[in-house]
């Protein structure tokens, strides 16, 4: 059907966008194979490390004593410094508020023991099909960190796994701190040694062939500092193109980039203390110039770094820019970067990833970034039509199906 003005250009850029299923392609939620490494519930949402670090700007208590008391205490404490005490405003809070009201549960009697009493009546899996069915969500990729000894023991013991969650290759230890965890692949077998000899190389190489066939892994991905170089002269740099980029490419699976964290700015936050600094496109220009058979996936920390970022993404069809992420999850930096995105790139971006630690997250990370995506689309549309340009119906579904996962499951060459 064709559209022939804007009011019927709302109505159908919302109905696609509202009725969409997405693929999360950056989530930190696990399958039940994992116990209690999947958060979920009221306390896990009330104390996520967004709102741990806001509540400490508000209240004079010494961090450690933060960190002594119990999972509900620390419920308790948020919940009456920002939502009881100051109008819970900020996009972390708001997003605990559109969960609340997305469940269904009123959130205008500011009870918390309520809260809670909902949720003691669910178990995880009634959970799992609610959050997945309000949130719109068809699947989701985890990240799955081999150095982690829990999760390490489910994959080598009873996955059963959930056709919904997805496998990404976590790396973060092998490049960011190589010399602490060596060891450890020797003693699972591998015949490395600290300094990168060629045997070394080789028996790196076989440790992620192994684990991305173990998960089926869509992809490798790692946090990286804002000083991430390649190339350089460090042992960062060899083991990307000694061995990331060969098993990625043999592998035809993405080398995910997230660049820009600082780690623990304020130790005594512990995981909240986490910061973002500037990072470097040179780097990524440079990969996927030198090897543009590999396929690289990028998200970048630093507002700064974003249209720099979507330029080369002009230039490198390897490359596929995805989501507003950590610190710019914020509307109005969504906002921004999406229409960039768009303006720039047209449909081959993905503008949005939930990041979400906690599974109720899905719930608000997705109902806020539908709304945000779908008027910058509508905007964008506009602009066409008021040319005298016809716009189909059916062409704004397929464009929507794209930015929402197609356009991801089309990168990795694998079917959607």
């Amino acid at each position: 059907m064709k559209i022939h003005n804007t009011y019927e250009l709302k109505k159908a850029v919302d109905n696609a966008v509202d009725s969409v299923k997405i693929t999360d392609v950056h989530t930190h939620l696990f399958t039940t194979d994992f116990g209690d490494l999947l958060l979920w519930g009221v306390d896990e949402l009330v104390t996520y490390h967004y709102l741990i670090a806001e509540t400490m700007r508000c209240i004079d208590m010494p961090y450690k004593a933060y960190w002594n008391l119990s999972k509900k205490e620390q419920a308790d404490l948020i919940w009456n410094t920002l939502f009881i005490e100051r109008i819970p405003y900020s996009e972390a809070c708001r997003g605990v508020l559109t969960v609340l009201a997305k469940l269904g549960l009123d959130v205008g009697s500011r009870d918390l023991n309520a809260y809670r009493e909902y949720f003691r009546n669910m178990t995880v899996e009634q959970y799992i099909d609610k959050v997945f069915e309000i949130s719109g969500v068809k699947t989701i990729v985890m990240t799955n960190d081999p150095f982690q000894d829990d999760e390490r023991a489910v994959w080598l013991g009873n996955y059963k796994g959930d056709e919904r969650f997805k496998a990404a290759l976590r790396i973060d230890p092998l490049l960011n701190d190589w010399h602490n965890h060596y060891k450890r692949l020797q003693e699972w077998g591998y015949s490395v040694e600290e300094a990168l000899t060629e045997e070394t190389l080789k028996e790196i190489r076989r440790f992620l062939t192994d684990w991305i066939d173990k998960m089926n892994a869509l992809y490798m991905a790692a946090s990286l500092p804002p000083n991430f170089t390649v190339p350089e002269d460090s042992v960062r740099s060899k083991l990307v193109e000694e061995c990331i980029v060969p098993v990625s490419r043999e592998k035809n699976v993405p080398f995910a980039m997230m660049i820009g964290v600082k780690k623990l700015t304020n130790p005594e936050l512990r995981v909240a203390g986490d910061s973002v600094g500037k990072g470097s496109i040179e780097t990524v220009e440079y990969l996927c110039a030198k090897y543009p058979q590999n396929k690289f996936m990028v998200t970048m920390l630093a507002r700064e770094n974003q249209h720099e970022l979507s330029v080369a993404a002009r230039k490198f069809r390897n490359l596929l820019i995805f989501g507003c992420w950590w610190f710019l999850n914020n509307p109005s930096l969504v906002e921004e970067m999406t229409k960039m995105r768009f303006e720039l790139l047209g449909s081959s971006v993905i503008p949005q990833h939930s990041d979400a630690r906690v599974l109720d997250q899905l719930i608000y990370k997705w109902s806020h970034s539908r709304k945000i995506i779908a008027d910058v689309l509508f905007d964008k549309y506009s602009d066409v039509l008021a040319t005298g340009w016809t716009i189909e119906d059916d062409e704004i579904k397929k464009d929507v199906e794209n930015i929402f996962g197609g356009y991801f499951w089309n990168f990795l060459e694998r079917k959607f």
